[in-house]
């Protein structure tokens, strides 16, 4: 059995009432995949950083997911020469 190692890092940066996520994957073949997720506090809310920090991460990772997918649909595609019906 082989294993084989990704690794994803992920940025938090908060500036005033924004947080900014941004994550990189890098697979053990040298793809990388990128993807940014913000989290907006309204005027009224308290200030917990962690709330921001979650929902932005979690924007990130998601639509690092689906860019994940997608290059594994075309990847697919390109293997194959015709449209593949890929199921998450």
């Amino acid at each position: 059995m082989e294993t084989t190692q990704w690794h994803i890092e992920l940025y938090l940066t908060e500036d005033g009432r924004t947080t900014r996520a941004d994550t990189v994957l890098r697979t053990s073949a040298g793809t990388e995949v990128r993807h940014s997720g913000v989290a907006r506090r309204s005027p009224e809310d308290r200030d917990v950083p962690e709330i921001g920090e979650e929902l932005a991460a979690c924007r990130a990772l998601t639509g690092l997911a689906h860019d994940l997918f997608e290059a594994a649909v075309a990847d697919v595609e390109d293997n194959v020469g015709t449209d593949a019906q890929i199921q998450v």
